[in-house]
């Protein structure tokens, strides 16, 4: 899976995002925005500190981390089918 290599935070809670693979783009995440743990974006200084952790996750503190998949889906409009081929096989497998 590709990795993030550079975020920008912009306006109305919406990232651009740069992978390792070349794919960029800019994901809209406002509607998550003052909604359970990420009340933290109220202050939306505390949007603006997201960083790339250590192991490739967004990060804004220990308790507020996104998977960068979903960011990636969301960027490029792809099914997870298509990134991860093994769901196919778990998904004929589930219906048998």
């Amino acid at each position: 899976m590709p990795k993030p290599v550079e975020l920008k935070p912009l306006d109305n809670y919406r990232l651009f995002v740069r992978y390792d693979d070349g794919v960029e783009g800019i994901a809209d995440l406002s509607e998550l925005a003052g909604s359970g743990v990420f009340s933290l974006w109220n202050d939306y200084d505390a949007f603006r500190q997201v960083r790339i952790g250590s192991i490739g996750e967004l990060s804004w503190s220990e308790e507020v981390e996104m998977c960068p998949d979903a960011l990636y889906l969301m960027i490029t409009g792809k099914a997870p089918e298509e990134l991860f081929p093994k769901l196919r096989e778990l998904r004929h497998y589930a219906g048998d």
